[in-house]
């Protein structure tokens, strides 16, 4: 279980990576809609939420949803992303996984999802193809 669950957080990670490499600096500054999050926002959002569904439903650490200001610039938002996957990976690792911890990383892992396909589609509205999905 623990190694199927490994590997589909090792994908996240990886393709989250990419979605966010493919934006120029620049492009974290954008957004396709005033009432929307800019692109370095938005994965901002993916890291902390990472690390608040992690302590919520993986742990079972009941923790108030207090995201910190957002990270800015590319190399910054692209660190946090990897801080709060490593994080996870080893919460997964050593945690003796319930049925309420697994069900708490695939909701996890949905959140980073639903997310993700946001970014991708803030990729499309500055002309630049997005990498390949991958499962």
């Amino acid at each position: 279980m623990k190694a199927q669950l490994l590997a589909t957080l090792e994908n996240s990670k990886q393709y989250t990576l990419q979605v966010a490499g493919k934006m120029p600096e620049p492009g974290y500054a954008s957004k396709p809609t005033p009432a929307v999050w800019n692109f370095g926002e938005l994965l901002h959002h993916i890291a902390y939420g990472i690390e608040w569904w992690q302590e919520n439903f993986i742990k079972g650490i009941e923790t108030a949803w207090a995201p910190p200001a957002a990270t800015t610039g590319k190399k910054a938002v692209h660190s946090y992303l990897e801080q709060a996957y490593d994080a996870l990976k080893a919460t997964i690792e050593n945690t003796t996984l319930t049925e309420e911890a697994v069900k708490g990383f695939h909701a996890t892992m949905d959140h980073i999802t639903h997310h993700r396909g946001q970014a991708v589609t803030y990729l499309r509205c500055e002309g630049i193809e997005p990498p390949e999905y991958r499962y």
